[in-house]
């Protein structure tokens, strides 16, 4: 007696069962994604939520729920004064504001100027000992900058120059961000060089090239320098502190910093506020230059 073969389910029931599986897939995936994306970005929302709370009651509650009153606007405003009075100063905290956009600024500028420069000398131009020097380049990057501190320290402060902001810009006229020089070389590498040859039959010399042809395209690459740039220095604490003693040169950095302090008491929720507003920039900076800085990696060859 011969035995049949069970029959197979039929198509529609096993696409359906396909079907089912690889919702449930996509909606592990995004359960697990949403979890991490929460994880990532709860710091953030905590500081949100405690710039708007009283001191009591930040650290009584670091969950999120209830909602703090957002109307509140207590703590920014003793933020903007609290530090007069915590420490005797009579700069208030927008002084340290206009300060870090001082600097901010000087070292954008610096680093556009520069090494925009040197990375056309590299990649467009042919000199004796040109591989040596690109190298040697190369090699700053891999160096510490706590390395040349020290030595730096003893320059400054023989020049006079300590409790100034020229020790933090100055070094950037003199391309010393070799990370964004190499950026550029290989931007203007992906340049057709029919445009220099073109442009020199017309008669241009190398300036000229450089100015009207080179930095219109170096459009992408100069952003992506400048978002960096912009984002380092703003966010640098180390070098200001060491450069900057007197408290009217300091920077944002060192002006939240001064609001903790173990002896005189710590005034947190003006801390969180200060800290928030200061991220403000770096967030509208990053929202505005995110379109030039992934194109201006892209090109570079960084994928």
């Amino acid at each position: 007696m011969t035995t049949l073969a069970p029959l197979a389910p039929p198509a529609h029931r096993r696409a359906n069962h396909t079907s089912v599986s690889r919702r449930l897939t996509s909606v592990a995936k995004h359960l697990l994604l949403i979890v991490v994306a929460v994880t990532m970005i709860y710091p953030l929302l905590w500081l949100i939520w405690s710039s708007f709370r009283a001191n009591g009651e930040i650290f009584k509650n670091t969950w999120l729920l209830p909602l703090p009153d957002f109307g509140n606007l207590t703590n920014f405003a003793t933020g903007f004064t609290s530090f007069q009075q915590m420490t005797g100063y009579t700069y208030p905290f927008a002084h340290f504001f206009l300060n870090t956009l001082i600097i901010t600024v000087g070292c954008v500028i610096g680093n556009l100027a520069t090494c925009s420069l040197a990375a056309y000398a590299f990649a467009r131009q042919k000199f004796r000992g040109r591989s040596v020097m690109f190298a040697v380049m190369l090699l700053t990057v891999m160096l510490p900058g706590h390395v040349v501190l020290i030595p730096q320290y003893i320059i400054w402060n023989k020049l006079g120059l300590i409790n100034t902001f020229v020790p933090l810009i100055l070094p950037k006229f003199l391309a010393v961000d070799a990370f964004y020089t190499f950026l550029m070389v290989q931007f203007i590498r992906g340049i057709p060089s029919e445009l220099d040859e073109s442009a020199r039959i017309d008669g241009a010399n190398h300036w000229r090239i450089f100015s009207r042809i080179m930095l219109p395209l170096m459009v992408p690459a100069m952003a992506t320098t400048a978002i960096f740039t912009f984002i380092g220095v703003w966010n640098d604490f180390f070098s200001q502190l060491i450069y900057l003693t007197d408290p009217k040169k300091w920077t944002v950095a060192i002006g939240v910093k001064g609001f903790i302090d173990s002896e005189t008491g710590s005034n947190y929720g003006a801390t969180f506020a200060m800290s928030l507003l200061s991220i403000v920039p770096l967030f509208l900076i990053f929202l505005f230059g995110q379109k030039y800085l992934v194109k201006g990696i892209a090109m570079t060859g960084f994928k």
